[in-house]
């Protein structure tokens, strides 16, 4: 597995390096199988040390966790425990997903736009109906089961997923409604 760790502002040692791969080596070892890179971010926030942690597997899904403390080893054990704590839950879906694909998930390219938000604080009239564009990205769009779909998205943590549907080839969204069920949008059978 390739990992990669960094530090925003902050040097990252070779023994927090080791221990990274150790933590995290151990966890996708134990619950995921044929991890493919591991990307672990450090920075701090006030007098907290925050770790951001997301590790691909070979499936195409995606786990992200994050943790924070005043110790940045303690921050790490936080954000792990949480990564532990999401595969676990899942492990037997992961498993099975993984019997009943045999290729990697397919990922399609679409663009992805930050909008400018409107911090209008008067009750004046807009300039213009357009929003303002502040940075344009690439983004990818998986190609999974509603129920892959939703295990993806709460792997990730995500409060949405966009995704095409396997089941109809058609752009969809889940998303945490705030009963805390899941809503599901499927244009195509509406």
């Amino acid at each position: 597995m390739r990992y990669q760790i960094s530090g925003k502002q902050i040097d990252i040692g070779e023994a927090l390096q080791s221990h990274v791969k150790s933590e995290i080596g151990v966890i996708t070892d134990k619950y995921a199988e044929r991890p493919t890179d591991a990307n672990v971010v450090f920075s701090k926030d006030g007098h907290e040390f925050v770790c951001e942690a997301t590790v691909h597997l070979s499936t195409g899904l995606t786990t992200q966790a994050h943790g924070r403390s005043a110790e940045i080893y303690a921050a790490l054990d936080q954000c792990a425990e949480r990564m532990e704590k999401q595969l676990r839950r899942y492990k037997r879906r992961l498993k099975d997903h993984h019997k009943e694909r045999a290729q990697p998930v397919e990922l399609s390219g679409a663009a992805s736009y930050i909008l400018a938000s409107s911090e209008e604080t008067d009750d004046s009239e807009p300039e213009s109906l357009q929003p303002m564009i502040v940075a344009e990205m690439e983004t990818k769009i998986p190609s999974l089961s509603v129920g892959e779909a939703v295990m993806q998205m709460e792997i990730a943590g995500a409060p949405v997923l966009v995704f095409r549907n396997e089941g109809n080839k058609g752009v969809n969204v889940v998303y945490r409604r705030d009963d805390g069920n899941i809503g599901w949008i499927d244009p195509s059978s509406g």
